[in-house]
């Protein structure tokens, strides 16, 4: 059994604005996932459906059914999907920027309450051990790091509830080359030393073939291409063929 299960969905905005159609998807226990397209694709639709924050933004699931741990929830709340474990690093760096890192990180973890007594010792550690920037800034206000560094509290936001699933939305967008790469490079260790799953939405096409363990590309809201990233082939050829040769840049929102 797949632990998040995305099959044949459609989304609209408003009452006749087609986002996505019939798109399907598989992440498995333990699995790094990216997905990649261009500005527009629908790679931010898809996981918003995934996390249930569509209602906020005028957006429904028109058809299709998504599944967390096997259990359908395209009618489940987005605090709901969160406390079950399934946590979205939304595009954007959404930090409380008035408040100290660790701050950011206890507020976080109080918000999972409803899965347990968050945030414990050992997530919070367990956060300083991979973003040692964070421990050395704990009380430092949150406003004043660096746009890598806040990117790394955004995702340490989302890691403090201990969740199954995280998603991930633009990991690298407007960061220097050296910064994404490491921060991608965090990722791949927490995966591979807790299993944590994670579904990555991700314009660095460099950056997502080496990480993740499968792929899929969106086009005008479809599923064109999925595979592993031997399989998809070069960088150069998804850039050209899916992402109008910006596959090592830096874009902006899709």
């Amino acid at each position: 059994m797949s632990l998040l299960a995305v099959e044949n969905i459609s989304v609209i905005y408003g009452q006749a604005i087609s986002a996505i159609s019939d798109v399907s998807l598989v992440v498995e226990e333990g699995q790094m996932v990216a997905l990649l397209g261009a500005n527009g694709a629908g790679k931010s639709t898809v996981l918003k459906a995934i996390s249930g924050l569509l209602e906020f933004e005028n957006g429904r699931i028109a058809s299709g059914e998504i599944s967390f741990d096997g259990k359908p929830i395209n009618t489940v709340r987005a605090h709901q999907r969160a406390r079950a474990g399934l946590v979205h690093v939304r595009e954007g760096r959404h930090i409380l920027a008035s408040m100290s890192v660790e701050e950011n990180l206890l507020t976080a973890g109080f918000a999972a309450a409803g899965r347990g007594p968050f945030p414990t010792a050992k997530a919070l550690d367990r956060i300083y051990e991979y973003f040692p920037v964070l421990g050395q800034r704990r009380s430092g206000t949150a406003g004043f790091l660096s746009g890598g560094e806040q990117q790394m509290l955004a995702i340490g936001r989302a890691l403090v509830a201990e969740p199954r699933l995280v998603l991930i939305d633009e990991a690298s967008l407007g960061l220097a080359p050296l910064v994404a790469a490491q921060i991608f490079d965090i990722l791949r260790q927490i995966n591979a030393d807790t299993g944590l799953s994670i579904l990555i939405v991700e314009q660095n096409v460099g950056l997502a073939l080496k990480s993740a363990q499968y792929v899929y590309v969106l086009e005008n809201g479809s599923v064109v291409l999925k595979g592993t990233g031997e399989s998809i082939g070069s960088r150069e050829e998804i850039s050209a063929r899916y992402l109008g040769g910006a596959g090592t840049s830096q874009p902006g929102a899709a």
